[in-house]
């Protein structure tokens, strides 16, 4: 990998770096194959027509790895470069989705079995992003919990309380390997994938 560049040292904590020039929005994460993904997508969908909660499917079903955060968009391919060079050091693992578990009074998800393969990528991953592009994430005081989101913080607490009974004891049970990781960015409407990143075989 290259030398982080001097003016990469400092970044704002929600991933902002300093100077002028235009920024992009990014995040990184996990994504299931399509078979699954689809049977997401079908869930999320659900929470839109009933519970009037669509934000879930501004972006593929994901788990996330790194949050938000901004970026020049001149430097993408310093992005890219720091993400190519740590994920070709990382191994490839399987994770586990079993049943639905909630964020009250807003949010409710597919939970992620604990995992010490995804937590231990998470941590490393944003000890790199802040060592080498400065990009410094607040939320990470309060620990990670891994998740896949059907409903949104749209979902208002009226309708928090209609759907969670029919979902926290719904069953669900799904399992699937991680080959890669994926730097999403935001296209105005919705979260598009910007580029994958094989993990070793």
């Amino acid at each position: 990998m290259r030398a982080k560049k001097p003016e990469m040292a400092k970044a704002g904590a929600s991933g902002v770096r300093g100077g002028a020039g235009d920024h992009d929005r990014y995040f990184v994460a996990v994504l299931p194959p399509g078979v699954i993904a689809q049977e997401v997508e079908r869930i999320q969908q659900i929470f839109a027509d009933h519970f009037a909660s669509g934000g879930a499917l501004r972006s593929p079903p994901h788990i996330t790895l790194q949050p938000p955060f901004e970026w020049p968009a001149a430097e993408r391919e310093w992005l890219e470069d720091c993400l190519l060079n740590f994920a070709d050091n990382q191994p490839r693992f399987a994770v586990a989705l079993s049943g639905f578990a909630a964020f009250p009074p807003r949010v409710i998800y597919i939970d992620v079995v604990a995992n010490a393969a995804l937590e231990a990528l998470q941590i490393s991953l944003a000890e790199r992003f802040e060592r080498v592009l400065g990009v410094v994430e607040r939320s990470r005081s309060r620990g990670y919990v891994p998740h896949m989101t059907v409903a949104f913080r749209d979902l208002t607490r009226e309708n928090f309380a209609r759907a969670w009974p029919q979902f926290k004891d719904r069953p669900l049970s799904i399992e699937f390997a991680v080959h890669h990781l994926t730097l999403l960015m935001h296209g105005g409407a919705r979260w598009q994938v910007c580029k994958e990143f094989a993990l070793q075989p």
